[in-house]
């Protein structure tokens, strides 16, 4: 599959754009299990993937495949219920499109979700950790082939991948509600296999407390188009060897479910003061 070219990005933020009532200020990515959180959007319009030119259509188990645009918080939002993944069999390029449409129409803030494996023993399956940084280790970068300089720059920093401003913002948030103000590093992998233990000893041994199969290229993206990112993990299961636990897909969406509450009033009160 090829790059997606600058003029089919305009076309899908076009088509995006004339479906909504007012400018977004915020995106947000909602991973496995946590889509339930757009259900909460008041004044929604709703876009099928399939019905936006050129998007993907999610096919990963729990994961809606809608756009979801309205009011959260009291201020306009675009919400991705469900992502992309490189698994799915999806270049980088489609993956990112998303971030590049919500670039295209003027956000500046980007709050990424995900359902993650937890490698530090301090977590426990329920938590939430704010991301601090990550490792990319699915061996692709969205920002690999000719730069495009109408999104941004050639070699971005990525030292403050997550606004470590934003981030501190939240976790008193956290505070207020109640919850520990975990932070951790996020490790990336490529999926769809779940980790050996093996591969959990490596990752812990290079600084990672969690694992996922997304995010970081969405994150890449973001920082080259010049956004704030805030990053939220759910840790949903103990990674492999750490509990010893036979790990599959329904545990961690039926954990994301049990903490859907506690995890949409957490992202509410952020949206409230964006």
């Amino acid at each position: 599959m090829r790059t997606l070219k600058y003029e089919q990005i305009v076309e899908a933020a076009d088509f995006v754009s004339a479906q909504m009532k007012e400018k977004p200020v915020l995106g947000l990515i909602l991973g496995s299990g946590l889509g339930g959180l757009a259900d909460r959007i008041d004044h929604a319009c709703v876009l099928p993937y399939s019905d936006i030119p050129h998007f993907p259509v999610s096919t990963a188990i729990g994961h809606a495949g809608r756009l979801v645009c309205g009011t959260l918080g009291g201020h306009e939002v675009m919400a991705m219920q469900g992502r992309f993944h490189y698994y799915e069999g999806y270049n980088v390029s489609q993956v990112t499109l998303p971030v590049r449409v919500m670039q295209l129409l003027g956000i500046k803030k980007l709050l990424v979700t995900n359902a993650v494996g937890g490698i530090n023993t301090g977590f426990v399956p329920g938590d939430l950790v704010l991301i601090s940084d990550h490792i990319n280790l699915t061996g692709m970068n969205p920002l690999s082939g000719p730069n495009d300089d109408r999104f941004g720059e050639r070699f971005p920093d990525m030292s403050r991948a997550y606004c470590p401003v934003w981030r501190k913002h939240a976790a008193r948030i956290m505070q207020d509600m109640g919850m520990k103000g975990h932070e951790g590093v996020y490790g990336g992998l490529g999926g769809p296999s779940y980790e050996t233990p093996a591969e959990i000893r490596y990752l812990r041994h290079i600084g990672a407390d969690m694992v996922g199969m997304s995010t970081v290229h969405e994150v890449i993206a973001a920082n080259h188009g010049g956004m704030r990112v805030l990053g939220i993990s759910c840790i949903t299961n103990m990674a492999a060897g750490v509990l010893k636990q036979k790990l599959c897909h329904e545990d961690v969406l039926a954990v994301a479910d049990q903490i859907e509450g506690k995890f949409c009033g957490l992202v509410e009160r952020i949206a409230e003061q964006v």
